[in-house]
């Protein structure tokens, strides 16, 4: 990209060496105003620094902003309504955070006056496409500078070289090799590169931050009540919550019992296998809960549909569609679907499992009266003959046809 062409750059800066380098790399490479946007989306980091770092490098327009409630709110919530998992096990805590950062991104260009967005994903990795894709869909005129794929700072070795020729701090476990590198939100963490990218080897125990291991948690169960409305969690043990709040709740209980983690071999987008290490104690709580509330509330229909559109919804996230029409599409029937996903259930919590132990609700299409192995009136057993009679006939003559 010609730099000429680019007059003011909103870069998405967390403070860290990369994005430190990336702001001063932007300075020199485009000779332009750059503003710095920093969003709190619950990584448990102090982000005072960051603008402090922004200041040194001679920044005037910086941007943090506390994005928690929103993220919870606005992205978690709607994606867990449709239990979203990536190939059968991923809860998608990564991807789920770029659509919100790319849209303040394009917003505070808008207020700003500026005319290009810059990311710090490498070109090999999927962040690159859920921020392109983000920023494209909310304005397609937008310009997009990715240092990764533009710069010849290839190395680890290159970075903290040119840190230190431009008088950059460089955090002491940060010379030298790396041990991994850390991804982190409300919803999870994640842990990729360097000693993991052998998926034959084991992850090492120092990895893990907010889960202790399931054999150190406790041996007596944790019982907790996750109230839902509409789909959505509102309360833990009848206590009322904010969703941020809610969702750091069943953080600290999950972490306290082991719940969550994950290591996976994953398809990335572009194409490439790529091995990951999350934690998702909250997540993996929520989404057992809310299965169980959709137990008894969701007709059978609607259950399975959910389940057949879900990995096609989990994929468009993955992929960075958040904000394509087809994830709007679905979210709209998922989102018709809640509106009877109202109740309490009650979850046993124990050395990494989550057990769902009861369930629910003043819509609970759950009939006693019908299931009961006990004699009933309301249901008449010879009435089966009929319905399988009608069922086998394709089979029959399908049977006849063949035999």
């Amino acid at each position: 990209m010609l730099s000429d062409q680019i007059k003011k750059i909103v870069l998405a800066y967390s403070g860290g060496l990369d994005t430190s380098i990336i702001l001063k790399w932007l300075q020199e490479t485009y000779d332009c105003e750059v503003v710095t946007f920093t969003a709190d989306l619950g990584q448990g980091e102090e982000l005072e620094p960051a603008r402090q770092k922004a200041e040194i490098l001679g920044i005037k327009e910086i941007f943090i902003e506390d994005l928690r409630e929103e993220f919870v709110r606005d992205y978690v919530f709607p994606m867990f309504r449709a239990n979203a998992i990536y190939e059968g096990i991923y809860l998608l805590g990564t991807s789920i955070a770029r659509p919100l950062i790319s849209k303040r991104q394009v917003e505070i260009a808008a207020a700003t006056g500026a005319d290009a967005v810059c990311h710090g994903a490498t070109g090999k990795g999927n962040d690159q496409v859920r921020f392109e894709l983000s920023y494209y869909a909310l304005n397609p005129d937008i310009k997009v500078v990715a240092p990764w794929r533009e710069w010849d700072l290839n190395s680890r070795e290159k970075l903290i070289a040119y840190a230190e020729q431009n008088q950059i701090p460089v955090p002491t476990d940060k010379r030298g090799e790396a041990p991994f590198s850390v991804d982190a939100n409300l919803l999870h963490t994640s842990s990729e590169g360097k000693v993991l990218e052998d998926p034959a080897m084991p992850c090492p125990d120092y990895v893990y931050q907010r889960t202790i291991a399931p054999e150190d948690a406790p041996d007596i169960p944790t019982e907790i009540t996750i109230g839902f409305k509409a789909g959505d969690a509102v309360s833990i043990n009848g206590e009322y919550m904010s969703p941020a709040t809610l969702l750091e709740k069943l953080n600290v209980l999950g972490g306290a019992n082991g719940i969550g983690r994950l290591d996976l071999v994953e398809n990335r987008f572009v194409g490439m296998k790529s091995r990951g290490v999350y934690e998702t104690p909250g997540g993996t709580i929520l989404l057992a809960a809310h299965r169980g509330i959709e137990s008894i509330t969701l007709d059978r229909g609607a259950a399975h549909l959910k389940d057949d559109l879900m990995p096609r919804y989990a994929e468009l996230i993955y992929n960075g569609f958040w904000f394509s029409p087809e994830r709007e599409m679905l979210q709209a029937a998922i989102d018709a679907s809640q509106t009877h996903v109202t109740g309490e259930v009650t979850l046993k919590l124990y050395k990494g499992s989550v057990d769902v132990i009861t369930r629910q609700s003043p819509y609970s299409l759950y009939s006693e009266a019908h299931v009961t192995f006990e004699e009933d009136a309301v249901y008449d057993q010879k009435d089966a003959e009929g319905f399988i009679r009608l069922n086998a006939l394709r089979l029959k003559l399908l049977a006849r046809r063949n035999g």
